[in-house]
């Protein structure tokens, strides 16, 4: 059976636009080092998710260009596959948006948010309409974003339908007063989000590789799930560091998902 190295980088959230990108290119670097194939980051990690209620500056198109260059630059120097949260600015307007960089550095394409939280729609205006499958040597992967991998399964199918093995959920969940803070992956005193993530992987027979940043008292974490739907590994809360796994893709067999009759997307 073929195995594969991933690595989710749960770090911490930047403070400026400069830092995302020199802690993101730091962090492609060990992710070579430790022979991943592909590392996932949070939902827009550059330059930042711009959390309702918070005042942020506005978008800089030069500031992205020279973002992406750097990170693709950094992607070539390590010999890695990066799925890069980022905004992205098109004709449409702010989306939240995934780059996957190819291991020479050059853009193997975007996958844009498709389902946007309500909270989102005045913040950033233009979303995707469509989806997208990507490799990496053995492995071929989807990318589904936050809100759309927690509360559209159907986003989830559609990836492994077309081959996915893993399926990449970048995401950006920080502490919000009074709740819950857990201890233990998929604490049944906590919100749902973390037994999505059990449920998208089980009910597709593929991987599903959630990553947030870290950040004290939030209430997920990065997480890989089996094509079963057990936790195969998550990293403690609020704890900087690459969670690295290794895939047995023959595990992936997709089964579930091809047995459904009815495929919305």
């Amino acid at each position: 059976m073929s195995s594969v190295r991933i690595a989710l980088a749960n770090i911490p959230v930047a403070t400026t636009p400069d830092e995302s990108v020199l802690l993101a290119t730091s962090t492609i670097a060990d992710a070579g080092r430790q022979g991943a194939l592909v590392v996932c980051f949070p939902e827009c990690f550059i330059p930042g998710y711009r959390w309702p209620g918070t005042t942020t500056p506005p978008p800089d198109p030069a500031f992205l260009e020279r973002a992406l260059s750097e990170v693709a630059r950094a992607a070539k120097d390590a010999g890695i596959t990066v799925i890069m949260g980022m905004e992205r600015l098109t004709d449409r307007g702010l989306q939240i948006a995934a780059c996957v960089i190819n291991p020479d550095g050059t853009i193997a394409g975007w996958q844009e948010k498709v389902q946007l939280d309500p909270s989102e729609d005045a913040i950033y205006p233009a979303f995707g309409s469509e989806r997208r499958i990507f490799t990496a040597g053995p492995l071929t992967f989807g990318v589904v974003i936050c809100h759309e991998g927690w509360r559209y399964p159907e986003t989830v199918r559609w990836a492994v339908r077309r081959g996915a093995q893993v399926v990449f959920h970048p995401h950006a969940h920080v502490a919000e007063p009074e709740s819950y803070r857990p201890t233990a992956f998929a604490d049944p005193g906590n919100s749902f989000h973390e037994k999505a993530v059990l449920c998208r992987a089980a009910e597709n027979t593929c991987y599903f590789a959630s990553v947030n940043c870290a950040s004290e008292g939030s209430g997920t974490t990065s997480a890989i799930a089996r094509p079963d739907g057990s936790p195969l590994c998550f990293q403690p809360y609020g704890q900087a560091g690459l969670l690295v796994a290794d895939l047995d893709l023959g595990e992936a067999t997709g089964l579930l998902a091809s047995r459904c009759r009815t495929s919305p997307l």
